[in-house]
């Protein structure tokens, strides 16, 4: 048992959040987080409204524990899932791409928690005074559309920064990971990589077992020249994009060439056009398990680490 800010907050068992990640993270995968204990998150990205309110729908139908949605702003849906939110009730909304301020206070009146994804300090300030809840900080090194600061320097200046809870995310995927967490002011942490790899999630077997066989050195981030950094795994597609960017190509080329290839990587596991988007913590993602084993080992493991961490260092605290 490890209970903080976060876990009263939400209402949860574990101070873990499954990411919200496009294409990949639907209603089983969120319910059977939130089920064994964690908060699950729908990931709205830009799928159309009814998409995404049958995704709702089919995890209510399997957890009756709290779940969340991750709304991508920058969606044209943005504001009917908005609304969705609402109407269905979820019990968190988490945003990224974009400033939810205009949404906060409807939401906040339905009863939904808010907490957006922040990449600095700054507006992790500016989620709190517009009303969030608590926000996530997430570093450089995650997986999928990623800021500049790294999340060791990232989450103790975000955690100085505002007085509502602070949740790390960014190359998390073990119990050393969390616990490093903790100790930077922390109330929880944020994992998307490692559910990558979770039975319930449904990416394609080539997607979860490039995941697996990865090295810490195995991603690359492309977009940077044209403002719109993306961390993914390396492959035949990510040398394309990043020889385009050598050749100065314009950014609407750039964003052309790389339309569905998230979809291409988690639905049909195509290893020649897809983006497999993931973080720096795939090298410590080693094989498919269920959503409740990732989590119960991960809670264990962190709890034994933090009780004996300085006695088996040879560590001495007066």
């Amino acid at each position: 048992m490890l209970e903080t800010r976060l876990t009263r907050l939400l209402g949860i068992t574990y101070p873990v959040i499954q990411g919200g990640m496009a294409w990949t993270s639907n209603g089983m995968l969120a319910a059977a987080v939130s089920q064994a204990g964690g908060l699950g998150l729908i990931g709205a990205a830009s799928a159309p409204p009814e998409v995404v309110e049958s995704e709702i729908l089919k995890a209510k139908r399997l957890t009756d524990r709290p779940f969340g949605v991750n709304i991508m702003l920058k969606s044209p849906f943005a504001d009917d899932i908005a609304q969705i939110c609402i109407k269905q009730k979820v019990a968190v909304v988490t945003t990224g791409a974009g400033n939810p301020g205009k949404y906060i206070e409807q939401w906040k009146a339905a009863g939904i928690r808010v907490m957006p994804v922040v990449p600095t300090p700054a507006l992790a300030q500016r989620m709190e005074r517009a009303g969030a809840d608590a926000v996530v900080a997430e570093g450089c090194e995650a997986g999928g559309h990623i800021g500049e600061m790294t999340t060791m320097n990232l989450v103790p200046q975000v955690a100085d920064a505002v007085s509502i809870p602070v949740v790390a995310a960014g190359g998390i995927a073990d119990h050393r990971g969390f616990a490093a967490a903790l100790m930077l002011g922390a109330d929880g942490v944020q994992m998307g990589t490692a559910f990558l790899c979770a039975q319930e999630c449904p990416a394609d077997l080539a997607y979860k077992q490039m995941v697996i066989e990865a090295k810490g050195s195995d991603t690359v981030v492309t977009g940077r020249s044209i403002g719109l950094p993306v961390r993914s795994l390396r492959n035949k597609f990510t040398r394309r994009l990043l020889q385009m960017e050598e050749e100065r190509l314009s950014k609407e080329e750039i964003e052309e060439a790389a339309l569905g290839s998230l979809r291409r990587a988690a639905m049909e596991g195509d290893l020649e056009t897809g983006s497999f988007m993931a973080g720096q913590s795939a090298g410590l993602v080693c094989e498919i398990r269920s959503a409740q084993a990732i989590i119960e080992e991960l809670m264990e493991s962190t709890v034994r680490y933090l009780g004996s961490y300085t006695q088996g260092r040879g560590m001495t605290i007066e």
